[in-house]
């Protein structure tokens, strides 16, 4: 067990720390790193973890650390594989936000990006296209990813567009599966299952969905740590989606409703949470440090990341169960297929952002052939692109 924790906390620290490009990145570089090079977890139950973390808030890298944290090591794994992949970008945003607070200004890291932003593109086309390779298992599976995406596309919300693959497909599999049910033993019927996972939400939760409607219905005009800490516990309950819906949140209630920050303060917030490695969620840790100094910064991060460690605990034990029951393996699988139309709309829209000019073009394709056919480590491929991203800035500026 100590073996595990202590691999578990190395891959962790390195993931967090080298980790840029937002969720589907970071869940590339751990597709790269737990099922093609150490085979903790095979490519299906790696895609099972990828469809559980789109259906519950949260952020959705995070909770992939913590979920194969506990399948590794239990609920100290759990713990651990969290808090070390957490742990690098709050230490990261809060440099950065001391600097902020003693300068007035953060400092300038858009040569390496450059160069990281491409190399991170190649990264995601890599794990969507291993992915893919198990995900699609005919056409019908390529059908539901096709019409996710082209939802996802057309503005539907990202959890409606999910929730809807999963249910019409699940009905649809069920319906022409030309092959047995997966597993053994009495299946088990999907209403039971997921009575189980709210029975686990609530006993692990407790109260704390009537502290948050209590919360929200007030306003507070000065700060605190209880009222930081609270205002963050929100928001990782109810967080769904992109980086996009958690600057909404923040938008909303810092600078409207609570008036604790400026819009530029906020703006700024937001880019130290871009350009660090790690979750985006990190920007909660710049925020805290802002407002309360050290104490703000650590009080903030526990509230946005705890919601994420009790809903995988809750629902991570389960997913078993989810696989012995026909009409839930084929929810699961028909979830999955969405999550990668999902990511596939989201690698789409990166490229468009990303891929700017013929050096970007390059990285991206160099860095997609190092990590498929070569197998570089995802790591080195992104510190790579950080090197040549700074080599052609530097190069091409005037």
């Amino acid at each position: 067990m100590r073996k595990r924790l202590l691999e578990l906390a190395a891959l962790f620290l390195r993931l967090g720390a080298t980790g840029f490009g937002g969720p589907a990145a970071l869940i590339a570089m751990m597709q790269d790193e737990v099922v093609t090079r150490r085979k903790w977890l095979s490519q299906e139950y790696f895609l099972d973890l990828v469809g559980a973390t789109n259906l519950i808030p949260g952020p959705n890298a995070t909770e992939m650390a913590i979920h194969i944290g506990y399948i590794r090591a239990g609920l100290p794994g759990l713990v651990i594989a969290g808090i070390c992949f957490i742990l690098p970008a709050a230490l990261l945003t809060t440099g950065l936000a001391w600097a902020y607070v003693r300068y007035g200004a953060l400092p300038q890291v858009t040569p390496f990006l450059y160069g990281i932003k491409p190399a991170v593109l190649g990264i995601i086309l890599t794990a969507l296209w291993r992915l893919g390779k198990t995900g699609v298992k005919g056409w019908r599976f390529l059908l539901i990813g096709l019409a996710v995406m082209a939802a996802s596309f057309l503005k539907v919300n990202e959890i409606l567009a999910l929730l809807a693959g999963g249910l019409i497909g699940m009905f649809w599999l069920r319906l022409y599966a030309a092959h047995e049910p997966r597993g053994e033993g009495k299946p088990q019927a999907l209403g039971c299952v997921l009575t189980s996972v709210l029975l686990r939400f609530r006993c692990l939760l407790g109260g704390a969905g009537a502290t948050f409607v209590a919360y929200g219905s007030t306003v507070a005009a000065q700060v605190s740590l209880w009222k930081l800490g609270l205002f963050f516990l929100k928001i990782g309950s109810v967080l769904y989606g992109s980086g996009y819906v958690l600057v909404a949140f923040l938008e909303r209630g810092l600078v409207h409703d609570y008036h604790w920050l400026t819009q530029r303060q906020l703006l700024d917030a937001i880019a130290a949470g871009q350009f660090t490695p790690g979750p985006l969620s990190s920007t909660a840790t710049f925020v805290g440090y802002l407002l309360l100094g050290t104490p703000g910064a650590i009080v903030a991060t526990v509230g946005m990341f705890l919601p994420s460690f009790l809903f995988v605990a809750a629902l991570s034990p389960l997913l078993p169960r989810f696989r012995r029951s026909p009409w839930a393996a084929a929810f699961l699988d028909a979830v999955n297929i969405s999550s990668l139309g999902l990511m596939a709309t989201v690698t789409i829209r990166l490229g468009q952002a990303t891929l700017v000019g013929w050096p970007t073009w390059l990285i991206t394709l160099a860095t997609a052939t190092l990590s498929l056919r070569w197998k570089i480590n995802s790591t080195w491929v992104v510190l790579l692109g950080a090197l040549i991203g700074w080599l052609l800035s530097t190069w091409l500026s005037p």
